[in-house]
């Protein structure tokens, strides 16, 4: 049993909800050429990946009772009133000198005063309970006290029976108990019998249909933290403070009330002297790192809620939809690993978007979708304010919550099987963050079992996560890189050689040097080579498409290094004239879709510097001069002169390739007999070829 198979089977439980992904599996993926993969890659991967690898460098039934015991015969008992407690005055005036309004608050005392009621919708930790206070210390009320949470909204006229301001925090509303119309109604007819106002809060999912409320939106961070600072320096230090380049840096990150206030009072500190700038640098990193504690450890959210933002940071920036599902799967393994005698229940229709991005610091926008097809227009993605919560989120729940470690590693193994690019591309990237934050458990979970799997696509998701850990400067992995690519086992060595062909444009010197070793390195009895003319074996392959990412990402550097080898090693010359032919087959992928060896030429040939076009016509002649390669390498000079009736750039840089290759006699009979051959659907010459052989003087 390989170490892919072995912690599948033993997680059938969970994976019982995927039904149909399990059929799925059934069906072989085809493999997926190395250029086209590091294109996915580069438009799927988290931001550090696209930078770096493109160069520019997450009620009792029995049993014993004690104490004593009620019994009540006849109607219901009536539920016990709510408790209410009076506010301390020292709460409200520190509220007074630091609030500040905004357009919600506003909209909430214009309907306070009007109708002695009004509802405030919003976010928890968003400030809303401040604002309640506020709200009724702005009609002048002194006396105010704190409803608990009615067990029924129609009990709660009786509990407003004093000339007071009342607040009622997290009323609980939902479908099962919604607020009606006629509840208000009486509730307001009490507060004007009674001289009273209430403010209630809620959360942004209440059932509140019809119900009028306000959005409750806090005032810019700015402008809180200018209130609490300016409270205690005055307003002459405020420009210079707000000037440190820390302040500036922490005001452009999304934050709580609450961390606006610690900060706040760090700013003061450090007004009086009492600490640096770096240790106001290091609170936004903190406050993060807090935030991700609460979602994780605290009752609320709930564990659905959990998984989604497991996996928002695993899918940041990506497409909500796929996030919103791929966290459903999630949240059944760990649902089971909770509780794995009850069966998950997943709220197909219960969960709101904006309340779900709400609770996740998060922002959605709407962009293109890079697809297979092209970029696909209207997708809505979404994005954690602060970039640093994706990796501190993964980090935390493989380090520090360990039980949830089995059901996370799973998902993300089953990510990786998964049809679309993006899903892939971000199971490598996961395993990459996992790999920074512990290295030796994300290579058991993750890497080598995709290593050692079965099927193709696995290593390249192992080649992937192993690129991406280079990238995050992990030491160990230039070691763990070199062993695979010269040892025994081959789907190890496929996943090395295919990442040093990933990770050439960063080292390119150290990975062609790695791939020349491969070359060198006895073949496997069954990889031995076939007839001419059959594909190449597998090995062969292997070897070719790392050295096609290397010439197409760093071009001239590799390109010279390749001809030397092209002249003086045997071992090293049929890989590298495969690897060429494979690059030559290629296209942008833009709108233009020109072939990008083609266009190198053209900017070669136009260059101070020679060198390259010449050694691009010297690696053109050996194709051409080659036995195996001969053919194919003449079809895509077929597919290049068909290409140029559409494209007047593709036939002038042809014209100039074609003009240096037929310096020879050998290949000036092959490109006459080439130009000659290529008809359109009536037997005729196309355009250009008769255009080329007319320039070339063929004729």
């Amino acid at each position: 049993m390989s170490q892919e198979e072995t912690p599948a089977d033993a997680a059938k439980p969970a994976e019982a909800q995927d039904g149909e992904q399990q059929q799925e599996e059934a069906v072989e993926q085809p493999r997926q050429e190395a250029w086209a993969a590091r294109r996915d890659l580069i438009a799927h991967g988290p931001d550090f990946v696209s930078t770096l690898v493109t160069r520019d460098q997450f009620g009792q039934t029995g049993g014993y009772h004690y104490g004593d015991q009620h019994f009540h015969f006849g109607d219901r008992a009536g539920t016990p009133p709510a408790r209410s407690g009076p506010i301390p005055h020292t709460e409200i005036n520190e509220l007074t000198r630091v609030f500040r309004g905004c357009d919600s608050f506003d909209e909430a005392l214009r309907r306070l005063r009007e109708d002695r009621l009004v509802i405030l919708s919003g976010g928890r930790e968003t400030g809303r309970r401040s604002a309640a206070l506020m709200l009724l210390h702005r009609l002048g009320i002194d006396r105010m006290r704190s409803l608990d949470p009615p067990g029924s909204f129609s009990s709660l006229p009786d509990q407003v029976d004093a000339p007071t301001g009342y607040v009622l925090c997290d009323l609980p509303v939902s479908r099962n108990r919604p607020l009606r119309e006629a509840q208000l109604l009486a509730l307001r007819e009490q507060l004007v019998r009674s001289q009273a106002r209430l403010v209630i809060t809620v959360e942004p999912s209440a059932a509140l249909g019809d119900v009028p409320c306000v959005r409750w939106e806090p005032p810019p961070a700015q402008d809180m933290l200018h209130a609490h600072v300016t409270a205690v320096t005055g307003e002459a230090a405020w420009p210079g403070l707000l000037g440190l380049t820390a302040v500036k840096e922490f005001l452009t990150r999304h934050h709580r009330p609450e961390e606006i206030r610690q900060f706040a009072l760090r700013l003061v500190a450090h007004h009086r002297g009492e600490n640096d700038e770096a240790e106001l640098a290091a609170f936004g990193e903190t406050a993060v790192t807090n935030q991700v504690s609460r979602w994780l450890t605290e009752a609320k959210p709930g564990l659905h809620d959990k998984a989604f933002l497991v996996s928002l940071a695993v899918f940041d920036k990506a497409p909500y939809a796929v996030t919103a599902e791929l966290a459903d799967s999630l949240f059944v393994r760990l649902h089971h690993i909770q509780d794995p005698n009850v069966r998950p229940s997943v709220p197909v229709f219960g969960s709101s978007r904006e309340e779900r991005l709400r609770l996740a610091h998060a922002d959605g926008y709407v962009t293109a979708e890079v697809t297979e097809w092209g970029p696909l227009e209207g997708r809505f993605c979404a994005a954690f304010r602060d970039e640093r919560t994706p990796r501190m989120l993964m980090e935390e729940v493989w380090n520090l919550h360990p039980s949830a470690r089995p059901a996370f590693a799973e998902w993300i193994r089953k990510l990786a099987d998964d049809r679309r690019p993006l899903v892939r591309t971000r199971a490598a990237s996961a395993a990459a963050l996992l790999a920074k934050a512990d290295l030796s458990a994300a290579m058991a979970h993750l890497i080598e079992p995709w290593a050692d799997g079965r099927k193709p696509h696995a290593w390249l998701t192992a080649a992937n996560a192993l690129t991406m850990t280079h990238l995050l400067e992990v030491p160990a992995v230039s070691r763990i890189l070199h062993d695979w690519c010269t040892g025994d086992v081959k789907s190890r060595r496929w996943t090395a050689i295919r990442a040093y062909g990933l990770l050439g444009p960063v080292h390119h010197e150290q990975t062609l040097a790695a791939l020349v070793d491969a070359m060198h390195r006895p073949p496997p009895a069954e990889d031995e080579s076939g007839p001419v003319g059959e594909e190449p074996p597998e090995e062969a392959r292997q070897l070719a498409d790392a050295l096609e990412l290397l010439l197409l990402a760093v071009r001239d550097p590799v390109l010279a290094a390749l001809t030397e080898l092209l002249r003086t090693d045997r071992v090293v010359r049929p890989h590298a004239l495969l690897a060429f032919l494979q690059a030559c087959k290629q296209t942008k992928g833009d709108e233009s879709d020109r072939p990008p060896v083609l266009d190198w030429y053209t900017q070669a040939a136009a260059a101070e510097d020679p060198t390259a076009a010449q050694h691009l016509v010297f690696f053109w002649d050996a194709l051409l001069t080659d036995r195996t390669h001969n053919p194919k390498a003449l079809s895509v000079l077929r597919g290049w002169v068909r290409r140029a009736d559409d494209d007047p750039e593709t036939e002038s840089a042809l014209a100039a390739l074609l003009g240096a290759l037929v310096t020879t006699s050998t290949n000036r009979r092959r490109i006459t007999h080439l130009l000659g051959t290529v008809r359109d659907s009536r037997g005729a010459v196309t355009p250009a070829a008769d255009r080329l052989r007319k320039r070339l003087a063929l004729d």
